[in-house]
């Protein structure tokens, strides 16, 4: 048997490993290394009965916290659903959502936290995003920071325009 990695000892998990040829359930680790990513292991093991080698690749099961307190495991397919959907209309690519998902996901990973709640899921959308496309972000984050007024919108593009930036043939709003 081995455990799946994680941050604490009571939240690990027991899960049953087979021999790929015999389906013996013990086996014996020759090897372990960081696989390139950095976030999994790779371990190279032998069957004691068979005596064949096989190699186990683990990875830390993240999970999303939402806030009614439900748990479920991350989805990456499901942070690049709801991006895509700020994207419509925009020039942002399936490769760029891809790119901006595996982001999200080693953001989160990088915690080094099995359980991460819903709300640093987006926060982790929202940097990559505002990278991406401004606009793209703009609609996710009101969605996102529940904005309400007009105001809201304004604050945040004046923070994303570059110091003394103001729009073309817009011009700024006057005190009355």
């Amino acid at each position: 048997m081995t455990r799946s990695i994680g941050a604490d000892e009571q939240e690990r998990e027991l899960i049953q490993l087979y021999c790929p040829y015999c389906r013996h359930t013990d086996s014996r680790v020759l090897d372990s290394r960081v696989a390139d990513d950095g976030l999994s292991i790779r371990r190279r093991r032998q069957c004691p009965v068979c005596e064949r080698r096989f190699t186990t690749v683990e990875l830390m099961q993240l999970n999303v916290v939402k806030r009614s307190g439900v748990v479920e495991p991350f989805d990456r397919a499901k942070v690049i659903d709801g991006v895509r959907a700020a994207c419509k209309g925009r020039p942002v690519s399936d490769a760029d959502l891809n790119r901006l998902g595996q982001q999200v996901e080693e953001t989160l990973r990088a915690t080094g936290s099995c359980d991460v709640p819903s709300e640093d899921v987006g926060v982790a959308i929202l940097r990559p995003l505002s990278e991406l496309d401004a606009i793209a972000y703009l609609r996710f984050a009101s969605v996102y920071k529940h904005w309400q007024t007009l105001d809201d919108f304004c604050e945040e593009i004046a923070r994303l325009r570059p110091a003394g930036d103001t729009p073309s043939g817009v011009a700024e709003p006057t005190a009355e």
